[in-house]
């Protein structure tokens, strides 16, 4: 049996073309474009060159050579999910994106997946990377006219300015108020002094008058024209 020698046996990137004879030595030949050989070897076929797919979450970081397999990378915004045998990523697929009220926890890797967490009370997101505190209306001196969620910030507006009908209608009202309480008082104040006049008018009192001689007398003396005698 014939045996390649030590130097042909180690030459990487060829393959066996013909196996040596008793006439002549064993020939290679390189490999061609899409295949490739790394290792020593006696064999007659190269190794195809493996894809880096796009739709697999990969790309190509190193080009096929004959004497080297094409190298694959994860694409970003994609982690790897699936090893091939010698521990290069073969399949990846794309970072979960957290939804709106939640934030980023733990950014995605090549490796590892997104992790999320909800918005605190007060907070909100809407584009899934931060979790942002409420806008203060009154600190900027609006008004809130619309409660925020976890999703949705809240809704503040200017305070519209006073109009004169505004102004002036309190204090209509309270002038109004107070001529009110003065004209109470002063009808008040005259029931009470007619009542205190009332009530210092001596009352006559009724019953039977009891006649005496000198009654009589004294009422004929107060009538014009007589003359009374004992």
């Amino acid at each position: 049996m014939v045996y390649l020698s030590s130097a042909q046996y180690f030459l990487i990137g060829l393959v066996v073309r013909r196996d040596c004879t008793i006439e002549s030595s064993t020939s290679c030949i390189p490999c061609i474009r899409g295949t490739f050989m790394n290792e020593a070897n006696g064999l007659t076929k190269c190794f195809p060159c493996s894809p880096c797919d796009t739709g697999q979450g990969l790309f190509t970081q190193t080009e096929c050579k004959p004497t080297s397999n094409t190298v694959c990378d994860v694409l970003d915004g994609f982690y790897c999910r699936s090893y091939s045998s010698n521990s290069k990523c073969s399949f990846a697929v794309e970072h979960t994106h957290c939804s709106a009220g939640q934030s980023t926890k733990s950014p995605g890797t090549k490796t590892t997946d997104t992790m999320c967490e909800d918005c605190q009370h007060g907070f909100y997101s809407q584009h899934d990377v931060n979790c942002t505190a409420w806008t203060d209306c009154a600190a900027m001196g609006h008004v809130k006219t619309k409660d925020g969620n976890s999703s949705e910030d809240v809704i503040c507006n200017k305070v519209p300015p006073r109009s004169h009908v505004t102004i002036i209608a309190p204090i209509l009202l309270l002038g109004l108020t107070v001529t009110v309480l003065f004209c109470f008082y002063l009808a008040r104040a005259k029931c009470k002094k007619e009542l205190h006049v009332i009530s210092e008018v001596p009352v006559q009192e009724t019953g039977h008058v009891q006649v005496t001689s000198n009654s009589l007398v004294e009422t004929a003396e107060n009538v014009p024209g007589n003359v009374v005698t004992d």
